[in-house]
């Protein structure tokens, strides 16, 4: 059997973390048994769900790479199918009307809750008649009286629940329209899906949606229910633990990779492996790496594993990137300057947002103006020893730039000449040429900018 998992959101918000994790691990699962990963819309509530949503969950999937091996379907143009599984079950007699009013229904379900037993319809009984011919009625399913549902769960195991307990639920509303438990039921047939993982909350759907397959006669899929994911202090995940939408995260400068990456160990393990690529966790990922205890949301966390990607991204990437974020015109030695500096600047940062922040000296010609830290560093003599280099770095010959060994060669013996430390002349000359004390070696960025693009910026500041 051809294994075939699905995703199947409702658009009703943004492609949170939770939503993306379940994508994930459906995709991962197909890929490692050379299966099938299907997305579906589930947007039969018309109420909730909008356009917007509908682009930000496509959107959310499509940085990750999770859009599905096929096009996503929308749940809402197969409702007549839905009806026509709802009539199937009115003929076998496993469905029946129920024509109770809202008060009607109000007063069994405070009867049935204070003697703890299900909601049943008195329309369940064949005998019972309509009120009128006309009356409107919801189609509900005939749940068994007695008896015990048991789901072989790929995550949480062997679970059971007497049926008893369970409602007769309405499959069909009042006018027309099918309820979630029974869309999902015939579009997970129709689609052909053979597992579904998902997040624990479904569980108890899953014994309701067990009998509906039961009643049209078809095999339900394997059902893997995992933990939810929870935040640091092991309360249910919120926005105040960083449960924003996957596109807030694209927007903070993290990598897709480092995203499915860190989602990818969020309740699943492949023994100590903690950065792996999309195709290792594809080789790796089966049902018995997921854990029974909801996993914990560590921002800290995922920015040390989007650091670790984004030192993986050559020179010319993170320069297009830069590139790509600012407002202003950047002069044509700029992406020269950042092929040269950006990997450096980005052993420094977590994001690409904090990789932006830090090279925006080098998207211009000219000395940057130094933050507060870097100006007191510009004293009178720190600017009198710049003064000094200038008039070296001007007459020095242009080999002695053409390569960080041979420029840290000449500028040694300019030290020497002139019994200067390092110290002495370091932190001015990165605070001139950068505007900050956080910057890479200064010998990595005079050979970057350039005789004149250093003369210059040494001079403005020291002509200020």
């Amino acid at each position: 059997m051809s294994v075939v998992t699905r995703f199947a959101p409702s658009p009703t918000g943004y492609l949170h973390i939770g939503g993306a994790r379940t994508a994930l691990f459906n995709a991962l699962f197909a890929a490692h048994h050379g299966g099938t990963y299907l997305v579906r819309i589930e947007d039969t509530d018309k109420a909730r769900s909008t356009d917007d949503a509908v682009k930000a969950i496509h959107d959310g999937l499509a940085w990750l790479g999770l859009e599905g091996d096929r096009p996503a379907i929308m749940q809402s143009a197969q409702e007549a199918r839905h009806r026509e599984a709802a009539a199937t079950m009115l003929d076998a007699g496993t469905a029946y009307r129920c024509y109770l009013s809202t008060e009607a229904l109000e007063t069994i379900r405070t009867e049935a809750r204070a003697i703890g037993k299900p909601v049943r319809s008195p329309y369940r009984n064949p005998d019972k008649t309509p009120p009128s011919d006309d009356a409107p009625f919801v189609v509900r399913l005939r749940m068994p009286d007695d008896g015990e549902t048991i789901i072989d769960d790929l995550v949480q195991g062997r679970v059971a629940v007497k049926n008893e307990t369970l409602d007769d639920l309405v499959m069909l509303r009042s006018d027309g329209t099918p309820t979630y438990m029974l869309a999902v039921v015939v579009d997970d047939h129709d689609m052909g899906i053979t597992h579904v993982l998902r997040g624990d909350d479904h569980l108890n759907n899953a014994f309701r949606q067990h009998h509906i397959f039961a009643a049209l006669g078809w095999q339900p899929p394997r059902f893997g229910h995992i933990p939810l994911i929870h935040g640091p202090d092991g309360a249910k995940l919120s926005k105040r633990h960083g449960a924003l939408g996957v596109d807030a995260y694209r927007d903070m400068g993290f990598l897709s990779e480092a995203m499915n990456n860190y989602l990818c160990r969020l309740g699943w393990s492949h023994g100590d492996d903690e950065l792996f690529s999309r195709a290792d966790a594809e080789t790796w990922f089966d049902s018995d790496g997921i854990g029974k205890s909801p996993a914990r949301f560590d921002m800290d966390k995922l920015r040390s594993v989007n650091a670790h990607w984004l030192r993986q991204l050559s020179a010319d990437a993170l320069a297009d990137d830069i590139l790509s974020h600012t407002s202003q015109k950047p002069p044509a030695t700029s992406r020269g300057w950042l092929i040269a500096l950006a990997p450096l600047l980005a052993e420094r940062a977590h994001t690409l947002d904090e990789l932006r922040a830090s090279s925006g000296w080098l998207l211009h010609s000219g000395a940057p103006t130094p933050d507060e830290a870097a100006e007191n560093i510009l004293s009178q003599e720190a600017l009198a020893r710049l003064t000094l280099f200038t008039g070296f770095l001007s007459h020095a010959d242009d080999t002695a730039l053409a390569t960080t060994d041979a420029f840290q060669t000449a500028f040694q013996a300019f030290l020497a000449e002139n019994e200067l430390k390092m110290k002495d002349l370091g932190l001015p000359l990165r605070a001139a040429l950068t505007g900050t004390k956080a910057a890479p070696s200064i010998t990595d960025i005079i050979v970057a900018l350039g005789k004149a693009e250093t003369v210059l910026r040494i001079e403005q500041i020291c002509n200020r």
